[in-house]
């Protein structure tokens, strides 16, 4: 009955992202969805591409292991990222009417820039949509009781999704997005019913549980290294998930700049409150099923699969079962479509377009397409040949777009003296000293995603200021 369940389920999801497509006429109908969205549509695909397969399944088994200190990148990181987009980017940016985050970069810079930061954001995506990938091939595995490998559960998923992301593109991805996050919120809500009803002692046992074993705990010891860890794996996902051109397309698609600010405030704090709801369902495995989470826990163990486990347990009801999956699916399906269409757009705009300077906007939107396509087959290749966590997929991908663009972006939308050379200092500076790090001192005291956003900083300084002049002689 399950199965059977997500089969119709996942058929129904892709006809009507099918359906959306009716409304792309053109490729920014494509991209940003002709910025004619209203905000509860904008604060649902804000909401609904944030809380992905991590969410569900990698942030609940970094939870079991280390507690709130473990993930601070998210869900605490990420939430901040957003709420922070909406107070002091998403109008400045909307007022400018871009097609991508890359063309910012050009439009305050120049096309080098252009190209650099664009190709981090792109390359940042890799980790995050293979994050989603690999968990559509951990659920139709764990959902067909191995009937379905991993690997083609992974081919199924992908190739599914991306049928109606390829035809709709941001059309597509914010109406199932809408209807995708009604099904997680009653999702989560009705399944934390139904095991807080199972747990001995309810709700209130699993929390005083958790507290006692020091699962709340989420401040470093105070030593200069714990401490500088626990501020960049922070920093990571606040502020180099900004950049991003997922974040971007939600700012430019809402009908205003103030529906699209007030969305991504609304749509932070949504999703810091339910994240939290799948390391509750998880924890409560601890007391349901102490054998099973000590095994998912022992080294050789999937910590991942703990809460798929215990909601297939013979104790849940069919029913919390169906809402479960329904909520993981949807959960997934919204991250994997719109980190599919994101950098595929970008690379389609800021790397590939000025190599055609005179394309018909009809032949654009089908490079856009043949782009998005060739990225998900790539980007389902890297996640069938990584064995990294999907947690730590994530948290990854955003180190590359923190070293690499976000400085360049702040820093050109609040300091007036920020200038071309700063900019391209800024993100050299920063990759170089970032690689650098993580291939010769991954394991200093200072992160190596924290040197390279220090560094980042010193190339706009010194670019903008120490050859400020040269940069006049340039220009003139």
């Amino acid at each position: 009955m399950l199965l059977s369940f997500v089969i119709i389920y996942w058929i129904i999801s892709v006809g009507i992202g099918i359906y959306a497509a009716k409304w792309v006429h053109n490729s920014r109908d494509f991209a940003v969805a002709g910025r004619r969205m209203p905000m509860y549509i904008v604060t649902a695909t804000v909401f609904a591409t944030w809380f992905g397969s991590e969410t569900v399944l990698g942030i609940p088994a970094t939870f079991m292991k280390e507690g709130f200190s473990g993930i601070i990148a998210d869900p605490f990181g990420s939430s901040l990222c957003l709420i922070l987009v909406g107070l002091f980017f998403a109008r400045p940016l909307y007022r400018m009417n871009l097609l991508t985050i890359g063309d910012y970069y050009r439009k305050r810079y120049s096309r080098p820039v252009e190209m650099l930061t664009t190709l981090c954001i792109v390359i940042s995506y890799l980790g995050w949509v293979g994050a989603q990938i690999k968990a559509l091939g951990l659920v139709f595995f764990v959902v067909s009781g191995g009937s379905v490998t991993q690997e083609w559960g992974m081919i199924i998923g992908a190739s599914t999704v991306l049928v109606y992301t390829v035809l709709g593109g941001m059309f597509s991805v914010a109406i199932t997005d809408f209807i995708q996050m009604i099904i997680i919120v009653l999702g989560m809500l009705y399944i934390a019913f139904a095991v807080s009803g199972i747990v001995p002692g309810g709700a209130e046992a699993v929390i005083t549980h958790a507290a006692n074993n020091d699962k709340f705990q989420i401040l470093p010891k105070p030593e200069l290294k714990e401490v500088l860890w626990f501020l960049a794996a922070w920093m990571t996902m606040m502020l180099g998930s900004i950049p991003q051109q997922d974040v971007f397309q939600r700012v430019q698609s809402a009908k205003s700049e103030d529906i699209a600010a007030r969305s991504a405030i609304v749509g932070g704090i949504m999703y810091f409150c339910f994240a939290f709801i799948p390391m509750y369902l998880a924890y409560s495995a601890s007391l349901i099923d102490p054998a099973m989470v000590s095994g998912a826990l022992k080294e050789g163990g999937d910590a991942q699969l703990i809460l798929p486990n215990l909601i297939l347990s013979p104790i849940v009801p069919i029913f919390a079962q169906i809402m479960f999956f329904g909520a993981l699916l949807s959960a997934i399906k919204s991250c994997a479509s719109a980190t599919l269409l994101a950098p595929s757009v970008s690379f389609s705009e800021n790397i590939l377009r000025p190599f055609f300077p005179n394309i018909p906007d009809h032949k654009f939107l089908q490079l856009m397409r043949v782009v998005l396509v060739g990225f998900t087959i790539l980007v389902t290749s890297f996640a069938m040949s990584t064995d990294a966590s999907i947690y730590k997929m994530v948290e990854n991908a955003y180190k590359v777009t923190l070293v690499g663009a976000f400085v360049p972006l702040v820093c050109g939308l609040y300091w007036k003296r920020a200038t071309n050379l700063g900019g391209m200092l800024a993100v050299l500076f920063g990759l170089v000293i970032w690689i650098g790090c993580e291939y010769y001192y991954k394991e200093a005291t200072v992160p190596p995603q924290m040197a390279g956003l220090i560094a980042s900083f010193a190339g706009m300084i010194i670019g903008s200021l120490a050859f400020r002049s040269l940069q006049r002689e340039a220009t003139a």
